[in-house]
């Protein structure tokens, strides 16, 4: 088990380099192989020591009194952007067009279960997972000052939590408790455009301030109920606040007139349901949650809308092995805007609360942090080696979106993003 352990904490010290575009937003629609081989349904399916964090009262329907996975995921997303800008010193001012692809295309991030059953009615657990993630990479576009409108942005989210599940279990009830504690890593630099602000410094000068980090709690509860070959479940996942230092108000306030002041990106709540049902060989699983990034802070001023996630997921098993299928779908959260221009070409329509202007959000959110795949569809298995050993493969292709807005400048920004995933587990049960 001490080998266990210090597996995990390897794994997040190889999560601490790595960055992903997530899924559902800036979450994955499943942590773990078999999750997200069944497009992330997990609220009412026990998936062993994966269930952890998805839905701790289910580690209670591990097959045996020990259970140990670790693997990682290879996101692959493609994302591109099409942005229009303007020249201001001329007269009227002349637009500028680039079409560019992130260079951020290959990550790799790793998980760590493990599940215990103390007695009959008693279990616990331990596991690292990365969580969520998003990130764009056009540093190698043209600059400003070269006719670039990519402002050459970098972006940078990476989240990892560390928990401990605590199940108890009887007369097929389960209740359970994880608490988390989660760390949380951002950075964003870019070169000024020069126009949002007329008293900003003047166009092409950098903005960032390095990679802010941060360490916070948060807690996961969990029940389930089994009746006959039907497991019902539901699940809360508390709202987690991290503050990065100044990286927020340094690089979000060149944008405003009086300045940002906010520090902190929020880990969004999550409510869900699932439910499950197996008839011989098959079990089928349908999950639905809520992921409230209209509460969540810093995402919040940039209107992101609360997601409303389904997960549908089809499972084969047999001695010796299993395959699965699953889809997943959640409308975007990030939304336009529509912002209003007046003849000067400036915004007519005031900012937000917190001095964000509809044209600003709609840039920074397709360009820096574009967090719009909408559908998700899964494919994967486990093969048993042997009596203690088992290998999970899946592959998720999340389907290609595409968002057209208008940016700060009153012209069209359009991006797309797809992505492709393959997840790989080792289970180790005794």
């Amino acid at each position: 088990m001490k080998k266990s352990i210090k597996l995990a904490l390897s794994a997040s010290l190889l999560l601490g380099a790595t960055s992903v575009l997530a899924t559902n937003g800036s979450t994955l629609i499943g942590v773990g192989a078999k999750a997200r081989a069944m497009g992330g349904a997990t609220i009412g399916i026990g998936h062993g020591a994966e269930s952890a964090l998805s839905n701790p009262a289910l580690i209670t329907k591990m097959k045996k009194n020990h259970e140990i996975s670790f693997g990682g995921t290879v996101f692959m997303p493609s994302v591109s952007v099409d942005n229009t800008l303007y020249n201001t010193s001329t007269t009227p001012p002349t637009p500028f067009n680039e079409s560019v692809d992130s260079t951020a295309d290959l990550f790799v991030i790793p998980t760590v279960s493990i599940a215990n059953k103390v007695n009959d009615n008693f279990f616990w657990g331990i596991g690292i997972w990365g969580t969520a993630g998003m990130g764009v990479d056009y540093r190698d576009a043209k600059s400003i000052t070269n006719a670039g409108t990519t402002m050459q942005m970098v972006t940078n989210v990476q989240i990892m939590q560390f928990g401990l599940p605590l199940a108890y279990t009887t007369n097929n009830f389960s209740i359970a408790i994880t608490p988390i504690l989660q760390y949380g890593a951002l950075d964003i630099n870019y070169e000024y455009p020069g126009n949002p602000n007329p008293s900003a410094p003047a166009a092409g000068t950098n903005f960032g301030t390095g990679v802010g980090q941060d360490l916070k709690m948060g807690v996961n509860v969990g029940i389930a109920y089994e009746i006959s070959n039907l497991t019902i479940g539901a699940v809360y996942k508390s709202q987690i606040d991290m503050d990065y230092g100044n990286v927020m108000s340094k690089t979000i306030s060149p944008f405003t007139q009086s300045g940002y002041t906010n520090e902190k990106l929020s880990t969004p709540a999550e409510i869900g349901v699932g439910v499950s049902y197996t008839m011989d060989q098959h079990t089928v699983a349908v999950d639905y949650k809520i992921i409230q990034w209209e509460d969540a802070k810093g995402y919040q001023d940039f209107n992101w809308a609360n997601q409303s996630s389904m997960a549908l997921g089809y499972q084969y098993s047999t001695k010796g092995w299993a395959a699965r299928l699953g889809y997943n779908y959640s409308a975007s959260p990030v939304e336009d805007q529509k912002p209003t221009f007046g003849t000067t070409g400036a915004e007519t329509n005031p900012p937000n609360s917190s001095g964000i202007s509809d044209g600003t959000a709609n840039t920074f959110n397709l360009l820096g942090f574009p967090g719009i795949i909408e559908s998700h569809v899964s494919i994967g298995g486990t093969y048993e080696i042997d009596d203690t050993t088992s290998i999970d493969a899946t592959y998720v292709l999340s389907l290609e979106n595409t968002e057209k807005f208008k940016n700060f400048a009153g012209a069209n920004i359009e991006t797309s993003h797809s992505q492709n995933a393959v997840t790989l587990q080792l289970n180790y049960a005794f």
